[in-house]
């Protein structure tokens, strides 16, 4: 081989390492928190007082799960699925999804997790239903036929990110399906946004009715995120009406859940997902604020995506106690990652088999540094990190993984090769 083309492959594969590594300018937020500082709420839930004066959720019953899902008009689904997240501005750089492509013929990456609607309420590329073009909804990203068909090509199985509750832009045109205060104005977070109530149904129905757009437009399989109440800024003002009964929030999100899973699985044969805090496979104290109780929400999807960031737990920093995971106590978790997200698959294991209930869990595992936890809790987080964190996930019996960095940088080496 001569020096010249030995040296023009050198060149591509450093750009190819840099371009990658580098993610893209216009990143997404953090999972669950616009900087990903938000530490999972592990305190008392507190009532917000009063009686609610819609009607109650009831539990609903366990959907059959899981069954075998039909991919005839997708690519099928890896038996082992390894994916990354992407924004909707990375999914719209050519370079990243040709990037992802060639890295899925050589590596273990099978997978990309894609933003169609994001926590910024809007939608990622050209939406033809009515309530997103009324609503103004639209900030177009990629070209989603086209990326889809690249992804394809490649042999790459593409999931839908679809943020549900965390929609500062639906309640502009629609300010009766948001939080109010008792004074009946909206209620807004630390950040200044209205968030939409998932009491109501028509909120629902907007976001399935994105999430089969989705599926139209060639997308694998739909994943939830923000599929909760929220807890950011003073929730306690939130108003539900007089003698409201904080168990229905659970309730409210399963019985969500089992409509979409109607809708999208038994109707569509597609797969249905649900990103929740880590701590809701841990403890139960989040049930009463957030509406994520582990054992429903798991009913009513094919998988449950818990994210066990170990920087979203608490340290002994934050509560003077730390975080106690399966009877293990962490002072520091960011410190821990592989015994941190062991720890966590198996209570949640545990909780799954204590209630008979059968469902697939693929955890988000962090690819992100935390320096916000502060100095002495908190360490960089690359290739080593990355695979204590997937090693745990295999030893706890699980073998399907996503990585999450909301700038989208993520080393080579961690993927192990073919």
């Amino acid at each position: 081989m001569s020096k010249l083309i030995k040296s023009t492959l050198v060149m591509l594969s450093v750009s190819l390492i840099i371009s990658f590594m580098s993610g893209c300018s216009s990143s997404g937020t953090d999972k669950n928190g616009d900087t990903g500082k938000q530490t999972q709420y592990t305190g008392e839930p507190v009532a917000t007082g009063g009686k609610t004066g819609q009607t109650p959720v009831q539990s609903p019953t366990p959907t059959q799960n899981p069954t075998p899902v039909n991919y005839s008009k997708n690519i099928p689904k890896p038996d082992k699925l390894r994916a990354v997240y992407f924004s909707g501005w990375t999914a719209g750089s050519p370079d990243r999804i040709k990037q992802v492509v060639e890295l899925a013929k050589t590596t273990e990456l099978n997978a990309v997790v894609i933003d169609v609607k994001d926590d910024n309420g809007t939608i990622s590329y050209k939406s033809n239903i009515k309530e997103v073009v009324d609503n103004g909804a639209i900030e177009v990203k990629y070209d989603v036929k086209k990326v889809i068909e690249q992804l394809h090509e490649g042999n790459v199985f593409v999931i839908a990110r679809l943020v549900c509750f965390k929609d500062p832009i639906l309640p502009k045109k629609h300010p009766e399906l948001a939080y109010k205060k008792k004074d009946g104005s909206l209620w807004r977070d630390n950040n200044g946004k209205a968030w939409v109530n998932p009491f109501n149904k028509s909120a629902w129905d907007y976001n399935i009715k994105i999430a089969l757009e989705a599926i139209d437009n060639g997308f694998d399989a739909i994943q939830y995120d923000y599929v909760r109440f929220c807890n950011d800024g003073d929730i306690k003002s939130i108003y539900f009406g007089e003698n409201f009964d904080p168990n229905t929030k659970s309730d409210a999100i399963a019985e969500f859940l089992k409509q979409s899973y109607e809708e999208i699985h038994t109707k569509r044969g597609i797969e249905l997902s649900a990103d929740v805090f880590g701590i809701s496979a841990v403890a139960t104290a989040d049930d009463k604020i957030i509406g994520q109780n582990w054992e429903k929400l798991a009913q009513h999807v094919d998988y449950l995506s818990p994210m066990v960031y170990p920087s979203h737990y608490a340290t002994i920093q934050q509560n003077g106690v730390g975080q106690e995971i399966n009877g293990v106590k962490f002072t520091k978790p960011d410190l821990e990652p592989y015994n941190v997200i062991y720890q966590t698959l198996l209570s949640g294991e545990k909780r799954l088999n204590q209630a008979n209930i059968k469902v697939n869990v693929r955890p988000y595992l962090q690819a992100f540094t935390a320096p916000w936890i502060g100095k002495g809790y908190y360490q960089k987080y690359g290739t080593e990190q990355i695979r204590a964190q997937i090693k745990a996930v295999y030893d706890a019996g699980y073998t399907e993984w996503i990585l999450w960095d909301p700038a989208n940088k993520y080393p080579l080496d961690a993927f192990q090769k073919k």
